[in-house]
């Protein structure tokens, strides 16, 4: 049997390059100030569909919900073999949490053929864990969380192991499903040479536009602009390099749920956190000094 799985991605700000410029003063994350990257547990849910997909055939597509620059993870996901690319973008999704972002998400979803939904476990710039939890709800599907390890997808039936913090249990849940992955769960493929040259010239519509109108000039009239860019869009399907492009109307979604109106979730204040070393002693890197080091840490009970 085969399956239609469907994975939720995001572009992150690289959370091991954090600089002081990396919050506005809105408390919304300045994601200009920060070099960008696929999710890395993302990765994961995305090597898991592929995985699936090897082995019983199906389809794979990756969505992503952000700024035409999103489009690079959704190029990631090409090179590594997915079969649809589909990106989200409008102004009006800008400051979504994670309601508002699930709910997005979910609209997408339900104009596709689905029955596994993957998400990584968690996002490294918010780590909460919950939009892949909050889209299943919104789905009205089963949720398997912190999977890592698929056991046995067999007709409508799938079975997963998933961490429990001190070990594991092993589940049972009936199709339509979503999971949310783990970084233990697998190592992703690295992108095929062959799909880099294939797909290294795909763009989104958005991404289209802004680039004709950057070689065009701020004088260039908008019609022209926007007639260039359906010449060339329309070029790049032909070709299958066209990546899809939908904003909030086009996926039917409610606006009083989207964006800031949608989003429960305030920021009251920001506070940084500065670590400073307390009192030190320094050990000679010799037996003698090894030796002394485990006297004093037994005679303090910290070992022993």
């Amino acid at each position: 049997m085969a399956y239609h799985c469907i994975v939720c991605a995001k572009q992150v700000p690289d959370t091991k390059r954090i600089t002081g410029q990396a919050m506005k003063e809105d408390g919304t994350v300045n994601r200009a100030a920060l070099p960008a990257i696929f999710n890395p547990e993302d990765l994961n849910a995305l090597e898991l569909a592929l995985a699936i997909r090897d082995q019983f055939g199906g389809t794979v597509t990756l969505m992503t919900m952000g700024l035409p620059a999103a489009s690079e993870i959704l190029r990631e996901g090409l090179y590594r073999g997915v079969d649809k690319a589909m990106l989200i973008t409008d102004r009006r999704a800008a400051a979504s949490d994670t309601l508002a972002t699930s709910y997005i998400l979910s609209c997408a979803i339900k104009m596709l053929p689905h029955d596994i939904v993957l998400c990584g476990r968690q996002a490294i710039d918010g780590d909460t864990a919950q939009v892949g939890p909050q889209l299943a709800e919104k789905l009205g599907v089963a949720q398997i969380t912190y999977v890592e390890q698929l056991v046995d997808l067999s007709g409508k039936t799938i079975t997963a192991r998933r961490h429990v913090g001190n070990g594991f249990e092993v589940v049972e849940g009936k199709l339509p499903v979503l999971l949310t992955v783990m970084d233990t769960a697998n190592v992703a493929r690295p992108p095929a040479a062959r799909k880099i040259m294939k797909y290294k010239k795909a763009r989104t519509p958005a991404e289209v536009s802004g680039a004709v109108a950057k070689e065009m000039g701020e004088g260039a009239a908008p019609e022209a602009v926007a007639a260039e860019a359906k010449k060339r869009c329309a070029a790049l399907a032909a070709r299958g390099l066209l990546i899809d492009q939908y904003d909030l109307d086009g996926i039917k979604a409610d606006l009083t749920w989207c964006g800031r109106s949608g989003s429960p979730t305030k920021v009251h204040r920001i506070q940084s956190v500065v670590l400073t070393g307390s009192e030190h002693k320094a050990i000679a890197p010799t037996e003698d000094g090894i030796r002394e080091l485990v006297a004093e840490l037994i005679e303090d009970h910290t070992i022993g």
